[in-house]
């Protein structure tokens, strides 16, 4: 299989790339080089999609897909999804299930309302309508049959760039009393970043077209589960201290940046971000690894690193500042 890239050096993609290696493809990545090299084995083109002229080394050359991990204004993947059409079988596009209309109900399939797209051919707009207006640029570039929308979670593992994980890696290791907000048993919904890649090449394989939901199926985690892997592949002499939902927002902590990955349950944020039903991508051939997996491959990498992980300067920085944790710390000291 020929395999086309746009991307390729960074978590999704870069995940992809490998993946793909792996299984023998023929790689190649498209980008601008400026940030980590490309994976050995794939042939490099350089390009600036946001310029003009930016896909002149598209120009020429056929492949089977097209995987697309583009986030920003859907004008760029409308461009590149035109000049691809009748040169590649397969355009994948790695979406997000922000696309649903705020807020899906918890078990939502890919028949939920989606937002209102930005304009295919538009500027950047917000994360949600920008993925959209991908969406819809993939479509209309290569049909309903010739599309794959992945309308991914939360994504986690080695390579990641947006600091979820490798801030409770970080945070643990440093040991100590760590603020964990409960309950412990909190479900939670992710995908391992080269679960993902995996799924994804296989269904180029199948032909496979239209949206999955694309993270584990629902309570393939928990909360307590991801720490307890974080005090393990650490070793760290660390003490979670758990903290009820109510204590974590009295405090003024916002989930999901703050403390990552937690949200409280019964919330609008817990059906959306960890409850969607992922049947369909299951049944496509989803399969996840332990969370004991992810998170000591993840520690590994981080530490190769020296602790500090790539950040995405389009995300927000995460983590709780240690003096608010300290205080929440206090308080569950007094109280007890």
């Amino acid at each position: 299989m020929r395999l086309l890239v746009l991307g390729g050096t960074e978590f999704a993609g870069r995940a992809v790339v490998e993946a793909a290696l792996g299984r023998g493809w023929q790689v190649t990545v498209f980008n601008r080089g400026r940030r980590q090299a490309a994976v050995p084995g794939t042939r490099s083109l350089a390009g600036d999609r946001t310029a003009p002229d930016g896909l002149a080394a598209l120009a020429g050359g056929e492949w089977d897909a097209v995987v697309d991990t583009w986030s920003s204004a859907p004008r760029a993947v409308h461009e590149a999804a035109r000049l691809l059409r009748g040169r590649a079988g397969r355009y994948v596009y790695v979406s997000s299930c922000s696309v649903y209309t705020w807020a899906p109900p918890a078990g939502y399939t890919e028949d939920a309302p989606v937002v209102e797209g930005a304009e295919a051919d538009g500027e950047q707009t917000d994360y949600p309508r920008d993925k959209r207006g991908g969406e819809l640029a993939a479509v209309g570039a290569f049909g309903t049959d010739g599309s794959l929308l992945v309308r991914s979670g939360l994504i986690l593992g080695p390579y990641e760039n947006v600091g979820r994980l490798p801030w409770w890696l970080n945070r643990i290791a440093r040991g100590g009393p760590v603020l964990a907000p409960g309950p412990r048993d909190l479900p939670l919904q992710y995908v391992d970043v080269r679960d993902l890649a995996e799924w994804i090449l296989g269904a180029v394989e199948r032909g496979a077209s239209g949206p999955y939901n694309l993270m584990s199926p629902q309570g393939h985690a928990t909360m307590g589960g991801l720490l307890d892997a974080c005090v393990r592949a650490t070793g760290s002499a660390a003490e979670l201290r758990w903290a009820a939902p109510r204590v974590i927002l009295d405090a003024g902590i916002e989930p999901w940046t703050q403390l990552p990955v937690w949200v409280p349950p019964d919330s609008d944020l817990h059906d959306a971000l960890h409850s969607a039903d992922v049947s369909r991508a299951v049944a496509a051939g989803l399969s996840c690894r332990p969370v004991e997996d992810t998170v000591t491959d993840t520690w590994r990498w981080l530490r190769g690193l020296g602790g500090t992980a790539p950040q995405r300067p389009d995300r927000t920085r995460k983590g709780v500042a240690p003096e608010v944790e300290a205080r929440v710390l206090a308080s569950l000291d007094r109280d007890r």
